[in-house]
């Protein structure tokens, strides 16, 4: 079973979120990164002022627990000068596999 203890502390920040509705599930940490979750067509984006943080994390481990084997969790900020560091894993992928 995942653990979402970081997800927890994550949207204690947190904008919003967005699910692909496949794998990739994400925090958003700022009003940025919902717009550009809209630009890329993400399906599923709810925001802070849509839904409180208890629910939010309802929605995320719901979402964790519809998505195929590949599924993560990460946190998105904004980063001007690398994007790529903008991303925090929250959920590895595999990370509830049994051994």
């Amino acid at each position: 079973m995942a653990n979402f203890t970081k997800v927890e502390t994550a949207l204690e920040n947190a904008k919003g979120i967005a699910w692909d509705e496949c794998h990739r599930i994400y925090v958003l940490m700022d009003d940025q990164q919902i717009a550009q979750m809209h630009q890329y067509g993400y399906p599923q984006i709810i925001t802070i002022d849509e839904m409180s943080k208890e629910d939010l994390l309802a929605t995320l481990q719901n979402w964790y627990d519809e998505s195929c084997e590949l599924r993560f969790i990460q946190s998105i900020a904004t980063n001007y000068e690398d994007p790529n560091l903008g991303f925090d894993d929250l959920i590895v992928q595999f990370e509830d596999e049994e051994d």
